[in-house]
């Protein structure tokens, strides 16, 4: 995953086009120059040294929420509770009958017009710093399973071999985006046609086959960086089309016990999945 930081500059928007209702330009709104004035900018309140700050933007956000809520019809029978969360917005809804609903919302910039974003969700590493806005490819593999959808035929089983591996899951070596890769490079490999629901075994087979070599070579490509088998329709940087193939098991060939790890988890994967397959568990 990669990971950037994001530099923020104020620009003068009066002339450009912008969306129906109410817009303001941060540069020369009369409320936000009377703040400068006086030595304080939306840039403060939202970025550290000028670059954007996720908690910062966490913290704005959240006050936003509670602003507005109060101007809503709505506050009269609902109750907002602002949850604590550094890198996302959380917040629980709970009626006069005391059902809640939680909610979280992420936040993300988009890279140019692609469908690849930085977003606030924290990155592998122990500590993420708050300026530091990992890569994210949700929006793109929304797309690419929405493209699936659409040619394969109504009682193909990819997704329940999907959703089977992932429950499966020991949450250590292998994440549920390693199972997402893996059947993303199946369903982009394989005529869809081949995917029928009658032939569920032998397609989560061939998943856990794939993934066992991609162990064995300690090698497993990502799937929207340097990948010539990505859909047309998703649209990505150049730099990603261009680039040299990611490999996800990279961690694997560094440290021979994570390996053996690994491998051990991989059987008691393989276990699990034959047991829910066979008995539901």
């Amino acid at each position: 995953m990669r990971n950037f930081r994001i530099r923020v500059e104020l620009v003068c928007t009066c002339e450009t086009e912008q969306p129906a209702g109410e817009t303001r330009c941060f540069l020369h709104d009369p409320e936000q120059e009377q703040g400068r004035n006086a030595g304080f900018s939306i840039l403060d309140d939202l970025c550290t040294d000028s670059y954007l700050d996720v908690q910062k933007t966490a913290r704005y956000f959240q006050m936003f929420v509670r602003r507005s809520w109060r101007a809503l019809p709505l506050s009269a029978i609902r109750r907002l509770t602002v949850l604590p969360s550094d890198r996302s917005c959380k917040f629980c809804v709970t009626n006069h009958w005391g059902k809640r609903i939680l909610i979280e919302l992420m936040f993300g910039v988009q890279e140019g017009a692609s469908d690849i974003f930085v977003s606030s969700q924290y990155t592998e590493a122990a500590y993420t710093p708050s300026t530091m806005w990992p890569e994210s490819y949700a929006v793109a593999e929304r797309k690419f399973f929405s493209h699936i959808a659409r040619h394969a035929h109504p009682d193909t089983c990819y997704l329940r071999c999907l959703q089977l591996c992932v429950r499966c899951l020991l949450g250590r070596d292998f994440s549920t985006y390693t199972m997402k890769t893996v059947v993303m490079h199946l369903l982009s490999a394989m005529p869809l046609s081949n995917w029928h629901r009658g032939h569920f075994w032998e397609w989560l087979n061939s998943i856990m086959q794939y993934l066992q070599r991609c162990l064995k070579k300690k090698h497993l490509n990502h799937f929207f960086i340097g990948n010539e088998n990505v859909p047309e329709e998703i649209n990505l940087p150049l730099e990603l089309q261009l680039a040299q193939p990611v490999n996800l098991f990279q961690h694997l060939t560094q440290n021979p016990y994570t390996f053996l790890h690994a491998q051990l988890e991989f059987e008691e994967l393989l276990d699990r999945v034959r047991r829910m397959v066979l008995h539901g568990r």
